[in-house]
């Protein structure tokens, strides 16, 4: 896999959450709660990434990342781990929720 595994395994998070959204957790379908939800972290993580870059306290393997990196040398592959991910948990929580609805519905 080498310098795509990264982006692979992001993928991958996306495609597994994929059925929860379809089955009506409606995550993706309210953009402006998404983006409240992830940038706020987002954004606190990759400070905390472009400091410890700078201090030579965090690297990245140039085998397992493209290459391509954002402002303060953060790779793409960690900022869209900051969305990525985030966006994967809510959807599983949605998810989560929307099972308990369907499950109490069914029981009247």
């Amino acid at each position: 896999m080498g310098r795509a595994e990264y982006l692979l395994v992001l993928g991958a998070c996306v495609l597994a959450t994929v059925p929860i959204e379809l089955a009506g957790a409606r995550v993706y379908r309210r953009p402006g709660r998404l983006v409240r939800a992830v940038l706020p972290v987002a954004a606190v993580f990759l400070v905390w990434d472009a400091l410890a870059i700078a201090a030579g306290v965090w690297h990245f393997d140039p085998a397992f990342v493209t290459g391509l990196r954002v402002p303060f040398g953060i790779p793409l592959e960690e900022v869209l781990f900051f969305v990525v991910i985030p966006v994967c948990g809510v959807l599983t929580y949605e998810g989560v929720g929307l099972t308990g609805r369907l499950l109490r519905r069914g029981r009247r």
